[in-house]
């Protein structure tokens, strides 16, 4: 069973949402607000997380930062227009996607599909032709694991992070486009996926980099995309 939560401080909302998804088979959790949501959390195994931003006791950024301290599981953050820069903040913090009230039904339903199968494939997504170990320099990936070193130091990377580094480190030295980076990492055509792709490559050097401004692994080519640079 795929177990989604939803959390949002509008009931009708909440249970539009549920509607949508219980119709493609999906059990569903509710919460009210953040607090609700971190207590649901820890009795229950969620898969993905529909988080809306502003809200009362614990809004959405400061609820996704203390779900990141422990758990990589996928977080949408449901946000209205207005909140653009709390939908920036919420990708810096951790979140991995986000869809702007009011929603279109069935791209929500898409999105939320695609983020459980990327998901619940996790650990075992890696066929029989993959490398158990990709180095560069002193940054290594272990795709039987998960894990990524730096100078021997493991780094914590959600899944989506995770993947755009599988992409670029078995390409060492390939130029990947922002649209390829996000057609092979999500498996959807790329649409406006600037920000979000951005976002998380900002996130990956900022954890891999001993200085983000000046990367030694995750190069950008101006006007092209981006790359691992061969060490």
């Amino acid at each position: 069973m795929k177990n989604v939560l939803i959390v949002d401080d509008d009931v009708e909302i909440v249970d539009s949402i549920e509607l949508y998804l219980r119709n493609e088979g999906i059990h569903i959790f509710k919460a009210y607000d953040g607090m609700q949501a971190l207590e649901i959390l820890v009795s229950n195994d969620i898969h993905l997380i529909l988080m809306d931003i502003m809200m009362p006791k614990l809004d959405g950024i400061k609820a996704t930062i203390k779900i990141r301290e422990e758990k990589q599981i996928p977080i949408i953050l449901v946000s209205a227009k207005s909140e653009d820069v709390d939908k920036i903040i919420g990708l810096n913090i951790g979140a991995d996607d986000y869809i702007t009230k009011p929603f279109n039904p069935l791209e929500l339903v898409a999105r939320v599909k695609s983020h459980l199968r990327r998901y619940l494939n996790w650990s075992n997504y890696n066929d029989l032709n993959d490398i158990s170990k990709l180095k560069n320099g002193e940054l290594e990936l272990n795709t039987k694991t998960n894990e990524v070193f730096v100078d021997g130091d493991c780094v914590k990377l959600t899944p989506i992070e995770f993947k755009i580094l599988k992409l670029l480190m078995t390409n060492k030295g390939q130029v990947f486009s922002i649209e390829q980076i996000y057609e092979k990492v999500w498996n959807e055509n790329s649409f406006n996926a600037d920000n979000i792709v951005s976002v998380h490559i900002r996130r990956i050097r900022e954890k891999i980099e001993i200085n983000p401004r000046e990367p030694r692994y995750l190069k950008v080519v101006w006007g092209v995309g981006y790359k691992i640079e061969k060490l």
